[in-house]
């Protein structure tokens, strides 16, 4: 297929997010589709204060996802971490490229591991997901909230507002910032956001071109993977509000889901596993979610809302 006109791809301004609009630009220049690149501002880049206090779904999606349905852009291009698991209509998410590495990484300038951190030391994150996590590992941490795009956070630990951040493997390593990272915490205990490090591309459900167009950058382990984890999200009824916690991979010829969910203040963990064939991604997904489930996961979930 060779395109008549260039597919507009939609994007938020920050420098990560126009990392990633153009390295899809890029592939898809590479199969021979030109590309214009779209900027589009939405709510959680001007408003200010913690992820959590924000307020609504879709904080950094929703006024891409109006822009594609207004026909302003063919493809949205998201950080699958941010896109709610609720399906808006007439919107499809259409390729899931090879997923960057997932992990949570310690950023800190004096220390090479997390347990070197004096007890009370001040660590820096936005997610309540990572904060709980960090709490159940080393309770004597004082993690504090902090806002703001990487290069905002990293200058904030320069500073030394605070001992150490935890950031996205995967967003300093595609802003170059690799050099930062001084461990990646380990997933046996601090498992990532469901869809940490992989992109999405969404298109209108109707428009078959935009989606050949995208087609050729689908991976199939990373769309089950991801598929799995945001079915186990949608069956917990969580979102980012919630400490829920999952990773998905392909083991050999089998797709392997570790999850948890955690309470806020990080003194109470439930965990699960659950595998099956790669094209089995929902009933993995689900299984998950039913072991969490049992364990009282709902409870920690509520839990986390009336603290918010």
């Amino acid at each position: 297929m060779t395109p008549t006109r260039p597919v507009r791809l939609g994007t938020r301004g920050s420098a990560l997010a126009r990392w990633q609009a153009e390295w899809i630009a890029d592939q898809l220049r590479a199969h021979g589709t030109p590309v214009d690149l779209v900027l589009i501002t939405t709510g959680g880049d001007v408003r200010r204060g913690p992820i959590g206090a924000l307020g609504t779904r879709g904080v950094f999606t929703k006024e891409i996802q109006q822009a594609l349905l207004d026909e302003q852009i063919d493809v949205a291009v998201h950080s699958l971490k941010d896109l709610p698991t609720e399906g808006v209509e007439g919107l499809v998410l259409a390729a899931v490229p090879p997923r960057e590495r997932p992990g949570d990484a310690l950023v800190t300038p004096r220390h090479a591991r997390l347990s070197d951190l004096d007890a009370g030391a001040r660590v820096g994150t936005g997610s309540v997901r990572r904060r709980a996590q960090l709490l159940y590992a080393q309770p004597d941490l004082t993690v504090c909230d902090i806002r703001g795009n990487v290069d905002t956070r990293l200058r904030q630990l320069d500073e030394g507002r605070y001992e150490a951040l935890i950031l996205a493997e995967a967003g300093l390593i595609r802003l170059g910032l690799a050099h930062r990272i001084a461990e990646v915490l380990p997933t046996s205990w601090m498992l990532p956001a469901v869809g940490q490090g992989a992109l999405g591309l969404e298109v209108r459900a109707n428009d078959g071109w935009a989606r050949a167009c995208v087609a050729a950058l689908d991976d199939a382990a990373t769309h089950a993977a991801v598929a799995a984890e945001r079915t186990l999200l949608a069956a917990l009824g969580g979102g980012c509000l919630a400490p829920i916690a999952a990773w998905a991979r392909q083991v050999a010829d089998t797709l392997q889901l570790d999850a948890a969910v955690l309470d806020p203040a990080g003194t109470r963990r439930v965990a699960a596993q659950a595998g099956g064939p790669p094209d089995a991604w929902e009933s993995v997904g689900l299984d998950a979610a039913r072991q969490l489930l049992a364990q009282g996961a709902a409870e920690l979930i509520a839990g986390s809302r009336a603290r918010d």
